[in-house]
């Protein structure tokens, strides 16, 4: 994923599938109303982290988060790898907290956002310029807090911010993380993974961005057809 920063402005047109998912098990907690949503208790951290604190480009800005956090009662912010042992960490972190943070890393998402939805963690989003999947189809402000970078690094400023959100507002955030999951999910549910592709599923949705996609993707071939020989101006679309 590092290295597609060198050709993010090729492929412009093209949708770009992030293939680092954590694999956590959803949270299956069933409400009184049916849905897929956990109800909050006393005593729990409030924002939680785990991963490399030094990243590159975008993600210097996490090690000023961790420095600023890292001793902030309430919050957890552990070192950690995807070996079995940071898996499982990060399960029950993510699942006993109220707020996961999302600070920037070395590529415009990654899949502690996805596993922090599949927890029903509250994402709290640290990024001005983040890049989301499915957006358009997916309204993630209705589950996720975003926070401008200038003002999570206001010393103080996060916590206190995180802490004024009400319990009932929580609840209805983490009500609509339950209802997009399926999202997320490319596991079709049957054995050995064969049978009927759930219609609200990952992969019917990345189609349906594809799709969405095409008119700028058609405009782009058509673009590179009628350049004249010899055309210095760079490739937009490597399509056919």
């Amino acid at each position: 994923p590092v290295a597609m920063w060198h050709f993010r402005e090729e492929i412009a047109p093209a949708v770009l599938l992030v293939v680092d998912f954590g694999g956590w098990y959803r949270l299956d907690v069933k409400s009184s109303d049916g849905c897929n949503y956990r109800k909050t208790r006393n005593g729990k951290p409030l924002l939680y982290f785990k991963g490399a604190k030094h990243r590159h480009r975008g993600g210097l800005v996490r090690e000023k988060l961790w420095d600023s956090l890292v001793n902030v009662p309430g919050v957890i912010m552990e070192e950690g790898f995807p070996n079995a042992t940071g898996r499982e960490q990060s399960i029950k972190g993510m699942r006993s907290s109220e707020f996961c943070l999302h600070p920037a890393g070395d590529t415009p998402t990654s899949c502690r956002l996805f596993d922090a939805i599949q927890s029903l963690c509250i994402p709290v989003i640290v990024s001005d310029n983040i890049e989301l999947p499915f957006e358009g189809m997916v309204d993630y402000s209705t589950f996720s807090v975003f926070v401008a970078v200038s003002d999570a690094l206001r010393p103080n400023w996060l916590v206190s911010h995180l802490r004024s959100i009400p319990e009932t507002h929580r609840n209805v955030l983490r009500l609509a993380m339950a209802k997009v999951q399926p999202v997320f999910v490319y596991d079709n549910g049957h054995p050995g993974g064969i049978g009927p592709i759930p219609s609200d599923g990952a992969v019917n949705h990345i189609w349906r961005k594809v799709h969405q996609k095409l008119p700028a993707i058609k405009e782009a071939i058509v673009r590179e057809k009628r350049k004249p020989a010899n055309s210095s101006i760079p490739l937009r679309c490597h399509c056919t």
